[in-house]
């Protein structure tokens, strides 16, 4: 293994660990050229969205979908970003015309209910969250402490959510 092998591992398990900084310090002693492969853009990209950075990791997110336009990852965190930053609209777009391979993902369907419950589209976001829950049952559990579907509790909760 070699040493930027190791910091790329290290600095997985620290964004796992939620030690963002740490991750970074890791990263940073990087070649300039390492910094645009993949694994390092998403590392980065999770640090960057931990800290409530979001123009930032929108940036990088941009970029991730450019580079690997055939995987959800970029588009999921894209969008997410786009809400934090109250575009909406926007994010629900950019899942929208995402790869097919998004909808392969809980996390899509679960988003795009948190998304369409915000802008008012009730019984759209509750199709997207019923799927979200077929294919992921955990995420009922997320669904009870999320702020964007406080409008729906009552649904959800009649929903066996």
């Amino acid at each position: 293994m070699t040493e930027a092998e190791r910091r790329i591992i290290a600095a997985q398990g620290y964004v796992e660990l939620g030690l963002h900084e740490e991750a970074r310090e890791e990263l940073s002693p990087l070649p300039v050229e390492m910094h645009g492969r993949v694994d390092v853009i998403e590392i980065t990209l999770l640090c960057l969205m931990g800290e409530h950075r979001w123009a930032e990791a929108l940036a990088l997110a941009t970029r991730l979908c450019q580079q690997e336009s055939m995987e959800p990852g970029g588009f999921i965190h894209a969008a997410f970003c786009l809400h934090e930053l109250g575009q909406t609209v926007e994010a629900v777009d950019v899942l929208s015309r995402g790869p097919a391979t998004l909808r392969t993902k809980p996390v899509y369907y679960y988003n795009m209910g948190c998304y369409h419950a915000r802008l008012g589209h009730f019984d759209k976001s509750l199709t997207y969250l019923e799927r979200a829950f077929e294919m992921d049952g955990t995420l009922r559990l997320h669904a009870k402490k999320d702020h964007d579907l406080d409008c729906l509790r009552a649904q959800l909760e009649s929903h066996h959510a």
